[in-house]
């Protein structure tokens, strides 16, 4: 079965006529390692689901210090929501960190798609309120744990990111230096 029919399916049941629908909307798009999905400034179009492949993405603060706002790994959806939803330039930056396979779809053709499959507007609906749930708990986890708390819970929910993400972006995540993010590992 096709994996982003899997994906959806986690949610909504389709038929096979639904699915062909929906994939209609979606370009298959290959970056490389290092390539960028979205540079700060300019106008996002496209929101990207992960098929393989890791990305980050990241904001400079004015004293050149990178902060990463959020990793994306197989399965995962990610681009900069206000720039896609408000249609203004982009605040971060999205690359890659492996070689990555994604399916993207146009600010366009999602509209299009909601429209005319309601089920695919309860999808993204649902989609969304787990994002916010996602977001909730990262924000609350920053003001009430401790880096080494941080730390233990992102070992325990992504065992695979410690393996495919450099620990300096795993510092960046946390808020944390390397040497801290390194005193974790003894």
């Amino acid at each position: 079965m096709h994996p982003l029919r899997v994906h959806i399916e986690e949610l909504i049941p389709l038929t096979d006529e639904e699915f062909e629908f929906i994939l209609s909307h979606f370009e298959p798009i290959k970056r490389r390692k290092h390539q960028y999905l979205v540079q700060e400034g300019e106008l996002v179009n496209k929101e990207f689901w992960i098929i393989k492949g890791c990305v980050r993405s990241s904001v400079l603060s004015d004293d050149g210090k990178e902060h990463i706002l959020q990793f994306g790994m197989e399965n995962w959806w990610i681009t900069d929501y206000e720039s896609f939803v408000k249609r203004t330039p982009s605040k971060i930056s999205i690359d890659c960190l492996e070689d990555t396979e994604l399916f993207a779809i146009s600010h366009s053709n999602r509209e299009k798609l909601t429209a005319e499959m309601h089920k695919m507007e309860r999808f993204w609906a649902k989609k969304s309120k787990l994002g916010r749930i996602s977001l909730q708990n990262r924000l609350l986890s920053m003001m009430t744990q401790s880096a080494q708390e941080r730390y233990e819970q992102l070992l325990e929910q992504y065992p695979q990111l410690l393996q495919r993400v450099p620990k300096k972006y795993i510092a960046s995540y946390l808020g944390v230096s390397r040497e801290t993010l390194s005193r974790f590992h003894q």
